[in-house]
């Protein structure tokens, strides 16, 4: 057994009949390289069963806690059925990548079985191009970015040949706990919560406005965490320095409460074009990601009038996992905030305010406990953490609300050579990731291989034309190289 921490709780805690937690990725594969020069669902199931001992998230499954007492448990699926998880399909003639969004954004729109282990996979075959499409559907409560790497890592080798892996370890746990097991560890961690909400205050206060998803909305919060700021620096400690100016978020249509409904949009940009951009502006590969993202978005509000004069706020997702937490699962990240310079026209000056707002981003981060939003999330009980959880999503959608962030911009490093499944070579790997109420758009790019896959996700009504971003990230990229 293994109990989830309060930022995984986070992601169970977040969904309702609109919204879910779960995380997903469309890798491309082509076929030809795999035995026979065929891919089929029964091939990835042989890949995953003989791989299974090194993956024991693929066979956790949630055990709540009776009355929301204590924060959840991963236990080992007795009933664990490969067959249920890997699933397959194909697309209608002519197998268009139009079509290929669709489908996956359906997919994704459907929540996860919380009586199995949280995670699908789907392969797509019918593409137009010969290739096979490969949907892994995975709850963010069992991995961030970072982790999720890891578990595709697992699957995925450096020839199509495979590799020769470790032998399984004995001694797995397969306990099954009783309602009755459940509900005394619970009571036993009532007790708990106040030791966790004392340990939590010297970390969180100084940093409240760190955290505005969980603090935003409860008056009189930032306030305290300046004093409580000031405090620690009068007293020797190392709270944050006073330069630092809260960001707020203006409105836009997507920024509303989301529906049950998803759209998805994906294309691949240059690596290489990218990387000689940063060269010559003395900026990073982050920097110009982030601010085409940004000229691409303005496009979308002026095209539909609603262009603010500030700048709108991005979330930008921060691994603070350590090389000695590689392989722990679950997640360790830290939502910050900077400023996207939607308002501002030309794109070299842009590109230099990003960089400014990214280089004072990581300042902060430095200067922030790695286990800020973890140890925020301790000052909500357990039993009451999924109603407030939503709570402050309705107040960050409500019409006299203001959204903690606009939009989420995302950027996975990933391998510079070529990878395979099950003997299939991997084309391209296109993120697809969370919306919220709020919330509703999230860019997400993972480098591969020399290119950038973009994958970008928003709510199905809100932006009907989301597909149009694609096509102005490129035209973004072409204006910073002339």
């Amino acid at each position: 057994m293994r109990q989830l921490t309060s930022l995984d709780a986070q992601f169970l805690a977040l969904e309702t009949a609109r919204q879910s937690g779960h995380v997903a990725g469309v890798a491309i594969l082509d076929p030809t390289t795999a035995p026979g020069g065929k891919l089929h669902s029964s091939d990835i199931q042989r890949l995953i069963a003989e791989r299974l001992h090194l993956l024991p998230p693929l066979r956790w499954r949630l055990a709540e806690v009776p009355f929301g007492l204590d924060y959840p448990y991963w236990v080992e699926d007795s009933d664990f059925d490969l067959h249920f998880h890997v699933r397959e399909l194909a697309l209608p003639a002519p197998g268009s990548d139009e079509q290929l969004a669709e489908q996956v954004a359906r997919i994704v729109s459907r929540p996860l079985d919380r009586a199995r282990p949280l995670w699908e996979l789907y392969l797509v075959h019918g593409l137009g191009s010969g290739n096979v499409a490969m949907l892994t559907k995975i709850h963010h409560a069992v991995v961030d970015g970072m982790s999720g790497a890891e578990i595709m890592g697992l699957l995925l080798d450096l020839s199509p040949d495979g590799r020769e892996l470790p032998e399984p370890t004995p001694g797995r746990d397969d306990h099954q706990p009783s309602e009755l097991e459940l509900l005394a560890r619970g009571l036993a961690g009532v007790p708990m919560y106040p030791l966790r909400l004392i340990r939590a205050l010297p970390s969180t206060l100084p940093n409240v406005e760190e955290v505005p998803a969980i603090f935003g909305s409860i008056p009189g919060a930032t306030t305290v965490g300046r004093l409580a700021g000031r405090l620690q620096r009068a007293t020797g400690g190392d709270g944050r320095g006073s330069g630092y100016n809260r960001l707020l978020a203006p409105r836009t249509s997507f920024n509303r409460r989301v529906s049950a409904h998803r759209r998805f949009t994906f294309g691949q940009l240059s690596l290489d074009a990218v990387k000689a951009i940063k060269n010559e502006h003395q900026s990073t590969v982050n920097d110009v990601i982030v601010s085409i993202c940004a000229g691409a978005v303005r496009r979308w509000l002026i095209e539909h009038d609603e262009l603010p004069q500030q700048p709108l706020v991005a979330q930008i997702p921060v691994s603070v996992r350590t090389s000695a937490e590689a392989g722990t699962f679950g997640n360790r990240i830290m939502l910050m905030s900077v400023p996207l310079y939607t308002n501002e026209a030309d794109p070299v000056r842009r590109l230099q305010l990003t960089h400014e707002a990214l280089r004072a981003m990581k300042e902060r981060h430095r200067a922030l406990p790695a286990q800020l939003l973890q140890d925020a999330n301790h000052f909500i009980p357990p039993a009451v953490f999924a109603r407030a959880a939503r709570l402050t999503f309705r107040l960050s959608s409500s019409r006299p609300g203001r959204p903690t962030w606009n939009l989420v911009i995302s950027n996975v490093p990933g391998p510079q050579f070529p990878l395979y499944c099950a003997g299939a070579r991997l084309e391209a790997n296109y993120p697809v990731s969370v919306i919220t109420d709020g919330m509703g758009l999230n860019i997400t790019v993972m480098s591969y291989c020399g290119h950038l896959d973009f994958g970008i996700v928003a709510d199905r009504d809100q932006m009907p034309d989301l597909a149009s971003l694609i096509g102005w990230l490129g035209e973004e990229l072409a204006q910073l190289t002339s």
